[in-house]
């Protein structure tokens, strides 16, 4: 029994010593990824995000259309408060009802939503629902559509009110929803991504979503939804229209944090010059998955367009994050426990938690991040999964600070934000929360 005991003493210090040791390794594993890249197969999310981390089941996105399902969405991805949103239906129907849901608030149906107002009548012939929003707060919304046995679902952002109601935004990855989009627009047998086609550089950013009409990936999202609603946490929602707008000196007045939660894969110029100058700024950023501000983006004409990877472009994402995107599972390497390598580095993080330096928690991987040559001085690795996808490919959660008091925190892992509502988990972002949302 004491031999045991000493040897998994041994064991934890082992691993949490490999945390100083890791960067050559990160460093060397951050391969370059020619785009698109067919045999990058998308997958379906399975489970449920409230439960925990989810694996893939190995479909196709494509395969997952609902051929009953009701096909919709709004003209525009957010509308201010008391505006008249305008909702699109692609599909012929024999009328029904549309009801509006504030996600995350309930439990209906695959955004978990609850009711804000009762059903309304369409008829047979209706193509597009004028809906007044009325005084409704912030936040993800989404319109329920039913017209006998079909659903179909529409998701749209309330943009803030009142400048400094609130102190925290939360930007959505509403252009990476679209570009995993595997919805085929225009009937030609080939899905409007570039995830099906290489020939496919534009998508459209206002088109259903493929099946029942729930963003792709969106169980990255809804645990941590569900986890501000029942921690009463009250912020600002930004679509990535909403951030593009911004400038990073209003980030800065706005807001002492910006929250990731979910894969911010796809961004503009504009939004990366804004998280940077925020940043800059002694803004504080946190973000809750892996392979973020990877690929810029351009709007023309209603669409998102490919432009290349910021770190070819001269703005590599490491510099901001502190990590950045080494690799994705390639439908081969299971979820892994994160192990705890940084309490002495930073004790708020994991205060209350039970860990210790070793100690493993969570079921995490899908895709990761790492430090690069890239990242700011001083980045430190708060927790790891060594070799996550084989030898020298490990994920890093890392935090760093600037001089000008910017704190920056990366989960490492595609869908730590998913796991909101674990108890581990939940507290680690209640101490991030409450280390970073004060200037």
């Amino acid at each position: 029994m004491a031999s045991t005991a000493r040897h998994h003493r041994r064991l934890a210090a082992a691993l949490a010593a490999a945390c100083t040791t890791l960067l050559p390794l990160a460093v060397a594993a951050t391969r370059d990824h020619a785009w698109p890249a067919p045999a990058h197969r998308p997958f379906v999310p399975v489970g449920d995000g409230d439960d925990g981390p989810v694996g893939w089941d190995g479909r196709a996105l494509a395969h997952r259309e609902a051929t009953d399902a009701i096909a919709a969405s709004f003209t525009q991805r957010s509308y201010p408060a008391g505006a008249t949103a305008r909702l699109a239906l692609f599909d012929a129907t024999r009328g029904g009802t549309v009801q509006l849901f504030r996600a995350g608030t309930g439990s209906d149906g695959p955004m978990q939503g609850s009711p804000i107002r009762p059903p309304t009548a369409f008829g047979a012939h209706a193509r597009t629902l004028a809906l007044p929003i009325g005084p409704l707060g912030t936040g993800l919304y989404y319109a329920r559509l039913a017209s006998g046995t079909r659903v179909g679902y529409a998701p749209f952002v309330v943009q803030p009110g009142r400048p400094d109601a609130h102190r925290v935004a939360v930007v959505l990855p509403t252009n990476t929803w679209q570009a995993y989009n595997f919805r085929d627009d225009d009937g030609n047998g080939v899905p409007n991504t570039w995830y099906a086609s290489a020939s496919v550089r534009c998508v459209g950013l206002v088109r259903p979503f493929l099946g029942d009409g729930v963003p792709p990936h969106y169980v990255y999202d809804r645990g941590f939804e569900r986890w501000l609603v029942k921690t009463g946490k009250h912020v600002d929602v930004l679509t990535d229209d909403d951030l593009d707008r911004l400038s990073g000196a209003q980030l800065a007045r706005r807001y002492d944090l910006v929250v990731f939660p979910g894969h911010q894969e796809y961004v503009t110029a504009r939004e990366m010059a804004a998280v940077t100058g925020f940043r800059d700024r002694g803004g504080n950023l946190a973000f809750l998955s892996a392979n973020n501000l990877f690929r810029e983006v351009t709007y023309q004409g209603g669409q998102e367009c490919l432009v290349g990877r910021f770190r070819d472009l001269g703005d590599p994402e490491a510099a901001v994050i502190g990590a950045q995107y080494v690799d994705w599972n390639h439908d081969r390497y299971p979820n892994r426990p994160f192990v705890v390598c940084g309490v002495g580095r930073a004790p708020w993080l994991f205060r209350g938690t039970g860990l210790r330096d070793g100690a493993r928690f969570g079921v995490y991987g899908i895709e990761i991040d790492a430090r690069s040559t890239s990242s700011p001085s001083g980045t430190e690795v708060l927790a790891h999964i060594p070799d996550a996808f084989g030898p020298g490919e490990s994920a890093e959660m890392t935090y760093y600070t600037t001089s000008h008091g910017a704190k920056v925190f990366d989960a490492g892992v595609i869908n730590f934000g998913s796991s909101a509502l674990w108890p581990v988990t939940s507290r680690l972002l209640q101490n991030l929360w409450a280390h970073l949302a004060r200037p």
